[in-house]
């Protein structure tokens, strides 16, 4: 029985403040490359500030690029009896002074053309020069499609409504089960993914494409997702968190318990979205293109931003989260 009570004296003496399974000092001791996350969190705001500013700027000047599933436009579908590529089309399109999007299917013996929308002397301008650098193709079965701004202004007030859902749904699930002061986090987090990624697409006036909308969606679930890995590390932690503990402490065990665990994921996602990026089609570019900011966006915010801003509502506003934790002591 004296052994057993040693043994379990040990064991407690393991559950020290704002520690769980292991303590703080382990925590610092088992990571390399250690530093206090929480401390410099002034830091990681400033370097989002530096990222977040031209991105608003460049969203509010420029806006974004908005391809033809938004500003309406023609979209051309020919069938050829012989293999083409995507350049000869491509080729065509800039001989005429046009852009847009080209999709090849049907062992490249069929070429889909999405395009600005197009007067009648144009259309023939540009067909004469896909048969010019493409060759003949089936003008019997050639489809023509006029895609009107109407839908594709339907299309952005639908965007909108879906991540304006998505983030009081989040908002809720969030604060039901962690606390208020965790869904603010969570919520500034993600707000800060989908500003960086707009505001590169922005910057850099890259077309955007319907495929762009379910791209921010994921970027929303995955980024919540990963900062709910950490809150809930710090659920667990704050268990244990007495009065006379630092809630710092705490915060920044927490993200250091799940740092492998976030990066790992995260570089897991990013191989096979630039390998979606590389060996993919055109029509995945755009998806595979906001989704690899995204990540790592989403990465960033969930380990340098979202606990931070807990913290950082916690002191500025004197929010007692240990309160009924007390009794422990």
């Amino acid at each position: 029985m004296a052994d057993n009570n040693t043994i379990n004296r040990n064991d407690e003496a393991e559950y020290t403040p704002a520690a769980g399974v292991a303590t703080y000092e382990q925590i610092q001791k088992e990571h390399k490359l250690y530093f206090n996350i929480v401390k410099k969190r002034y830091i990681w705001f400033a370097l989002s500030a530096l990222l977040l500013i031209p991105s608003i700027i460049s969203l509010i000047v420029q806006g974004l690029n908005l391809g033809i599933d938004f500003t309406g436009g023609t979209m051309l579908d020919i069938k050829f009896d012989h293999q083409i590529t995507q350049a000869q089309i491509t080729d065509s399109l800039d001989s005429v002074d046009l852009s847009g999007q080209v999709q090849l299917s049907q062992e490249d013996t069929e070429a889909l053309i999405r395009t600005e929308a197009l007067e009648p002397e144009k259309r023939d301008d540009l067909l004469a020069a896909i048969r010019e650098n493409a060759g003949e193709f089936d003008s019997e079965n050639l489809k023509e499609d006029l895609v009107g701004p109407a839908i594709g202004a339907e299309l952005k007030s639908n965007a909108i409504k879906a991540l304006i859902v998505a983030s009081i749904l989040i908002l809720a699930y969030v604060s039901l089960r962690f606390r208020l002061i965790y869904a603010a986090g969570g919520i500034i987090a993600l707000v800060h993914d989908v500003i960086i990624t707009l505001g590169i697409f922005s910057i850099f006036q890259w077309q955007v494409e319907a495929s762009f909308i379910a791209a921010i969606l994921t970027v929303f679930g995955y980024s919540i997702n990963d900062t709910v890995v950490i809150y809930d590390r710090m659920r667990e932690n704050e268990k244990r968190l007495k009065k006379r503990d630092s809630f710092e402490d705490m915060v920044d065990k927490s993200v250091w318990q799940s740092m492998e665990r976030s990066v790992k994921t995260s570089l897991t996602v990013l191989i096979a979205l630039f390998a979606i990026f590389i060996l993919g089609g055109a029509s995945t570019k755009v998806f595979a293109l906001a989704m690899i900011i995204g990540v790592i966006s989403g990465t960033y915010s969930s380990i340098f931003i979202a606990s931070q801003i807990v913290v950082e509502l916690k002191n500025r506003f004197h929010i007692n989260i240990t309160k009924k934790n007390d009794a422990k002591v």
